[in-house]
């Protein structure tokens, strides 16, 4: 029997138990392309941990919690998409931590019979002591479940982009291996890793991570705004609009706005923007 609006709007899953240590950070950084040039003094701050001052990507945190919610519960999980995230950080994300999390459908919004449906989910996480570390929210592209009930979606115009040319832009090459290297970080998809199974989804082959494209776009982000001081980014969000293959160099346009970044990443080999809609909050000196 298809899932109903009513039974998605019940998921929740409370007071969830986690904890990632230095070794997952250090993973996380390499997996993302930190460390890349092993001389860059900056970069080795989030790699290299006997100097005393290691730290962790803020993107990490989207790594650091997962839930899989919404899976398992009738969903056409093969048809769903990632639409959107958006990362707001309280505080610097630790190096190591234990962590406790309370997950939770916002809203479902049905497009109708045979045209999908829209799942709107958020994520608080807190330290072990109670203290808030951060929340993000995701839209999953159900494209298989139209006709379950809920609201009709009313999209919200997103925010119109910068017209003029980007004020910065950060080349970014991933590797060929690169999506096997960040599914270790938890995200164990098998579009990721399959050849076979890839084709089968209409893709040329395994696909890098929508989240491990973020993770560069971060990356380019702190290293060509905030001088890698990773405290400075509070907040981080895009749309997922295009896949990425491992091997391809990803292009990062940047306006900076005072604290308001923007974002986009292009596939320029095949004209494609892989994230669109791009924002940042970076937090002055």
């Amino acid at each position: 029997m298809a899932v109903t609006y009513e039974q998605l709007m019940r998921l929740q899953a409370r007071d969830v138990a986690y904890a990632y240590s230095e070794r997952d950070t250090l993973l996380y950084a390499m997996a993302i392309g930190m460390g890349r040039d092993p001389f860059d003094e900056r970069e080795l701050d989030y790699v290299y941990e006997r100097r005393g001052r290691l730290r962790a990507v803020p993107s990490q945190a989207i790594t650091v919690a997962r839930h899989n919610l919404i899976y398992d519960v009738g969903l056409a999980v093969e048809k769903m998409l990632h639409g959107e995230q958006t990362l707001t950080l309280h505080r610097s994300l630790p190096v190591a931590a234990e962590l406790r999390a309370d997950h939770r459908i916002v809203q479902v919004y049905d497009k109708g019979p045979g045209k999908g449906s829209i799942i709107e989910t958020e994520s608080r996480v807190r330290l072990a002591d109670g203290a808030p570390l951060f929340d993000i929210h995701n839209l999953y592209v159900a494209r298989g479940d139209g006709g379950i009930g809920g609201p009709p979606l009313e999209q919200p115009r997103a925010r119109p982009m910068p017209q003029r040319m980007p004020d910065l832009v950060v080349e970014s090459q991933t590797l060929p291996f690169q999506a096997l290297l960040y599914r270790l970080t938890g995200d164990r998809n098998v579009i990721h890793a399959d050849p076979a199974i890839a084709r089968a989804m209409g893709f040329a082959g395994p696909i890098l991570h929508g989240s491990c494209t973020l993770g560069i776009a971060c990356r380019a982000v702190l290293a060509a705004v905030c001088d890698y001081d990773a405290a400075r980014l509070t907040r981080l969000g895009t749309r997922f609009t295009a896949v990425v293959y491992p091997g391809e160099a990803i292009m990062t346009d940047i306006w900076v706005e005072g604290s308001d970044v923007r974002f986009r990443c292009r596939a320029p080999k095949r004209g494609a923007v892989v994230l669109d809609h791009g924002q940042c909050v970076v937090a002055a000196r």
